[in-house]
């Protein structure tokens, strides 16, 4: 399967003198070797490798300044890389250069929990983020399934299934340091919960996928746990009655913490992988935080929209073990549809719409679908309007590839004609990068050329990704 912009065979090799002073810095912590350029050229994306011709294992801010400023004053690619759990191609190195390693900077850097707020470094994920979190009656909520960085999670403005009632990245992320391509060290924010003092420059590094700094530390708001937390599982006879009984329950207000979508095919492929009994319909998981009462209340309203829309088996798993074994089914739809059609390569895409326009959308999306002459799953965040495709390619079957790239060409432009976006929460990556003119327009297209200028004028920063330089390649 052919990427766009493969430009590896033009690269330059290291400057000597830039070798010999990474290796001086960093010693075992600067990597030429082949296994450990080829772990970090690969993501869950469905390209192909693209190895850097080396890998820095950073520990701080300073060493991250060391080797931005090296890379800055040589002219030599870096990709920012966490847990590498991108699905569009965000960390693989088109150009080769340096990949900078930031899971090694995983600590907490302060807690405050008077204020609900966290500091820690980029590497950190959100399992370990949690864990350390437990006995402090707090969490972080932003959940995107993979057990992602944090540094990762803001890059791409990373969402999950418990966005319907904390938000996204963008809602969560109060503060980052960042360090630019001119090698300084920027604070993007007080932590104050609110600021008028000039732009937002928390905002613009929130989802730019390592093209405009790299991300050293990252500040987010904490939640209290919820006193009571309930699941439940509905079955539906078609994915439409699913879909219609969630924009009924978003639209009567109804404060549910996750709904998730799963159609036929990935139900039935987690029962297969995740060893569970789910009825092999369309289904709906429900979540529902908060005091004993109110979780009662919203269980009995959505029980009843769910019944107006044909919703059956109405199964409740109130026990944490239960809880935890659902989600990780539907945490691990992406593994299950993989065992589909063993061998294959999986290219994924999401959308994400106005809630008014899901149901349409989904159907149109369900009718191509069902054409296509491979495997295919849908699941979705359906409460705030995104859902995924999954589709078990032949690694080896370039028409397969074209077709799967028409699906998600249709599916795309029919997110945009209806007010949507051609990804609620990938990120563009090197996939998106040529819908972006179509969803913005040329004139803002301009305008994030000038930023990444601004803030990147040799282009060292993840270069090939989100954006291009050059108007006519999108």
């Amino acid at each position: 399967m052919n990427a766009p912009h493969h430009n590896q065979s033009q690269r330059k090799p290291l400057p000597e003198a830039m070798v010999a002073a990474l290796r001086a810095q960093f010693g075992d912590r600067f990597s030429l070797a082949q296994a450990v350029r080829e772990h970090h050229g690969k993501d869950e994306s469905p390209y192909p490798n693209m190895l850097p011709d080396a890998v820095v294992f950073a520990q701080s801010t300073d060493e991250v300044l060391v080797v931005v400023r090296l890379c800055n004053a040589y002219g030599v690619p870096l990709i920012p890389f966490g847990a590498g759990s991108s699905l569009e191609g965000h960390v693989l190195a088109l150009e080769g250069g340096i990949t900078l390693d930031l899971s090694g900077m995983n600590e907490i850097v302060s807690f405050n929990p008077e204020d609900l707020l966290v500091s820690v470094q980029p590497g950190i994920t959100r399992k370990q983020l949690n864990e350390h979190l437990r006995d402090s009656g707090l969490f972080f909520p932003i959940d995107p399934g993979a057990d992602a960085s944090l540094g990762g999670m803001a890059s791409t403005r990373a969402s999950g299934t418990n966005a319907v009632k904390y938000g996204t990245m963008r809602e969560n992320v109060v503060s980052l340091t960042v360090v630019t391509a001119q090698g300084k060290v920027v604070r993007t924010s007080s932590l104050a919960r609110k600021s008028s003092a000039g732009y937002d420059l928390t905002r613009l590094f929130v989802g730019s996928e390592g093209t405009l700094g790299i991300i050293t530390e990252v500040t987010v708001r904490l939640y209290p746990q919820p006193e009571a937390v309930s699941a439940a599982v509905c079955n539906f006879p078609t994915v439409n009655d699913a879909v219609q009984c969630v924009i009924q329950t978003i639209q009567l207000g109804v404060p549910v913490a996750r709904v998730e979508l799963m159609d036929r095919a990935a139900v039935v492929a987690s029962n297969r992988y995740s060893k569970l009994t789910l009825k092999e319909t369309p289904l709906l998981l429900f979540e529902f935080h908060g005091s004993a009462a109110g979780v009662q209340e919203q269980a009995q309203t959505v029980q009843e929209i769910a019944s107006h829309h044909g919703g059956m088996d109405f199964a409740w798993a109130e026990r944490p073990e239960d809880r935890n074994r659902l989600w990780t089914a539907r945490h691990n739809a992406y593994f299950a549809g993989l065992q589909l059609r063993p061998g294959c390569k999986a290219s994924t895409t999401d959308v994400c719409v106005p809630i008014s326009r899901l149901a349409d959308c989904i159907n149109a999306t369900t009718e191509d679908l069902a054409k296509a002459s491979f495997p295919t799953t849908i699941v979705g965040h359906v409460g705030d309007g995104n859902f995924h495709v999954l589709m078990m390619l032949d690694p080896d079957s370039q028409a397969e590839w074209e077709e799967s790239e028409e699906v998600n060409r249709r599916m795309v432009r029919r997110a945009i004609d209806a007010g949507g976006t051609c990804t609620g929460e990938h990120g563009v990556g090197m996939h998106k990068m040529q819908y972006l003119v179509e969803e913005h327009g040329e004139d803002a297209l301009d305008l994030m050329r000038a930023l990444k200028r601004a803030f990147d004028p040799n282009n060292i920063l993840n270069p090939g990704k989100v954006i291009s330089l050059d108007a006519h390649l999108g």
